[in-house]
């Protein structure tokens, strides 16, 4: 008897996946949890196992094709077996079947929970952010995608025409004052206006030297969340420290032993970073929530993300309450999410539900980064390389002289909408003072 692979759920957010990698073809054996296949959503890639022992009979979906979650991708079975066909399990979707028309009422009828579920299964993330910043109703646009899906192709295809055809903006446009009022809004975007895009400017010329290849979905991917948030949704301000980790780095010289011994890691300098920044998002909880239209939702547990870089994109593994954790757990947990990153062994649950994230590009030798907040959540924090240079210090009897400091800038951007320029800045104070004073339970 035939079973069927079924494209599973890679996180609660996570309507459909790409697959981009078979490894075993009709015909061939493989074990029970052996990689099967591989696949890319728009959180994470991963390599998925077979479900059972058996002989892959039949590929439903091939390379570089996107499907539901829920879709059956193939068919395992005895040796010699031929597929027999099998109806999914009720409300999922099977890719050798037919989809019916999607059923679509006029926004602000039914419903509004069912309505809001039309329009996730419709639409992405950032679709859905660009009809809300330009008044459009999903309602109205016919979806070229599966399933009748809006793409953004189609979004920016219906904001082209109605800015090309005049129509009128939903809602009135602001007034601007005649006169300079300092109480007035500052000049800038009108807010529900569509600005047409810019006339496209070709990438190369003719006859010019080059090598053309498309992106892959990860890097598709990546390119729409960074433009929906820092174009579509968080006006980022971004504040610069420099921070003094000259006593950090007398702590990991002497407890690095001790330390690798106990914990069975090595202690670099992220783990002090990660604490110092737990404890100013414990002294500023603002900095660890998120906006829901008009309310600040304060997330009780700190879930902190740290971007990796992998050689075909960037995925920000989550240390789920990395507050519960001493400098130990958290040595242990990024080294151990960055290894399975790398390897694609991350569960669906360790990339999702981060509540601020800390991305270091100093690693590469960057002095500073201004890093773009990973939606939805309100902050994020740049990590510089660590550098030998002359400063100037202050004794404890007021005189100056100048010294060998390890000397490190770390960014915070931050979402102007609810955290103010003093609020930012007092975050930072806070993690700079941890990191140049606190001993971190070592000492």
């Amino acid at each position: 008897m035939s079973f069927d692979v079924i494209m599973p759920q890679m996180g609660e957010s996570i309507a459909e996946a790409t697959i981009l990698k078979w490894h075993r073809q009709p015909g061939e054996a493989i074990g029970k949890d052996e990689t099967l296949f591989e696949i890319s959503t728009d959180k994470v890639d991963a390599e998925i196992p077979a479900p059972i022992a058996g002989t892959l009979l039949e590929i439903l979906v091939p390379v570089n094709q996107t499907v539901p979650v829920g879709s059956i991708v193939a068919r395992l079975g005895d040796p010699g077996e031929a597929p027999a066909p099998s109806q999914p399990a009720t409300g999922t979707p099977s890719v050798d079947t037919a989809p019916l028309a999607p059923q679509v009422h006029p926004l602000g009828t039914g419903d509004p929970e069912s309505e809001e579920g039309r329009l996730r299964t419709r639409s992405s993330p950032l679709v859905r952010e660009m009809a809300r910043q330009h008044g459009v109703d999903l309602a109205d646009l016919r979806g070229s995608g599966l399933h009748g899906r809006v793409t953004r192709q189609d979004m920016e295809a219906h904001l082209a025409a109605r800015s090309g055809a005049a129509a009128p903006l939903k809602g009135p446009m602001p007034a601007m004052p005649a006169v300079h009022d300092p109480g007035a809004p500052t000049l800038g975007v009108v807010p529900g206006l569509a600005v047409p895009p810019a006339a496209a400017q070709p990438a190369f010329a003719p006859g010019e030297r080059v090598k053309v290849e498309p992106m892959s979905r990860m890097r598709k991917i990546i390119a729409d969340n960074m433009v929906a948030s820092k174009l579509h949704t968080s006006p980022h301000v971004y504040t610069i420290f420099e921070i003094d980790m000259t006593h950090i780095a007398g702590l990991r010289q002497r407890h690095r032993q001790a330390f690798e011994e106990t914990y069975g890691t090595k202690l670099s300098f992220m783990p002090f970073i990660m604490k110092a920044v737990i404890k100013g998002l414990q002294a500023f909880p603002i900095v660890n929530s998120s906006i829901d239209g008009d309310n600040i939702v304060y997330k009780q547990d700190i879930n902190l993300g740290i971007a990796v870089s992998l050689d075909w994109g960037l995925i920000v593994p989550v240390i789920k309450n990395a507050d519960s954790l001493n400098l130990g757990g958290l040595a242990r947990s990024l080294n151990d999410l960055a290894d399975r990153a790398r390897a694609k062994k991350l569960a669906p649950n360790e990339i999702s539900g981060g509540t601020f994230t800390i991305t270091n590009p100093g690693v590469f030798g960057d002095i500073f980064a201004l890093p773009i907040i990973n939606q939805p959540q309100v902050a994020i924090q740049g990590v510089g390389a660590i550098v030998k240079r002359p400063v100037v210090i202050t004794g404890p009897d007021g005189t100056d002289f100048i010294a060998i400091r390890q000397m490190m800038f770390s960014s915070l951007g931050f979402d102007h909408r609810i955290i103010d320029g003093a609020t930012g800045d007092l975050f930072m104070a806070f993690v700079k003072k941890e990191l140049e004073t606190s001993t971190f339970g070592l000492e």
